[in-house]
């Protein structure tokens, strides 16, 4: 059970039928229906109530691969049991965590932090599952990309979470919070 110290955060878009990424894993399909004009669509507010960011490996060299200057403020923890380094100007930005999930939010809470945004399609799935996800933000792009990379994946259990807040934004998305119940 999560202690009202902590909160474990999604923030995350998808295509209309339900896709974080493509059969390949590209994110392209984002970049159809550009943000409005200086609209972050809450991204900087989101992550102001975070203390620090837990991706996957995927995930995490999906970000590598974008060929920019490192775009999180946050210090960022990717979880993978087989990811033995990182890029050397990113040592301080970025650990590498592994081991079960009660392992790993075990030593990000020891190194002190507590609210977390969670990314990354498996990572999501983990902590949807063990019933740990607080909070989700999900931005829906207006487009259908037929197969790829499921944000909930296949889950036996019911898990009940209630809108709280909707946007629709000019450029056709609807973003979505959802606080968990």
């Amino acid at each position: 059970m999560i202690s009202k110290s902590e909160s474990y955060k999604v923030f995350i878009a998808t295509s209309l039928d339900g896709y974080i990424a493509d059969i390949n894993g590209g994110i392209g399909f984002l970049d159809i229906f550009p943000a409005p004009e200086g609209d972050d669509m809450g991204y900087y507010d989101f992550i102001d109530g975070v203390d620090a960011i837990l991706m996957g490996r995927k995930s995490f060299e999906t970000v590598l691969g974008f060929g920019i200057a490192w775009p999180y403020s946050k210090h960022v923890f990717v979880w993978s049991n087989n990811m033995t380094e990182i890029p050397e100007d990113l040592n301080s930005k970025v650990t590498i965590v592994n081991g079960d999930i009660k392992n790993v939010i075990d030593h990000i809470h020891q190194v002190g932090f507590n609210n977390l945004y969670i990314d990354g399609g498996k990572t999501i799935q983990s902590f949807i599952e063990e019933n740990l996800i607080s909070e989700m933000t999900i931005t829906t792009v207006p487009v259908l990309i037929g197969e790829g990379i499921s944000l909930f994946g296949k889950s036996n259990v019911l898990k009940k979470f209630n809108c709280v807040a909707n946007k629709l934004y000019p450029n056709g998305m609807v973003q979505n919070k959802f606080i968990r119940i």
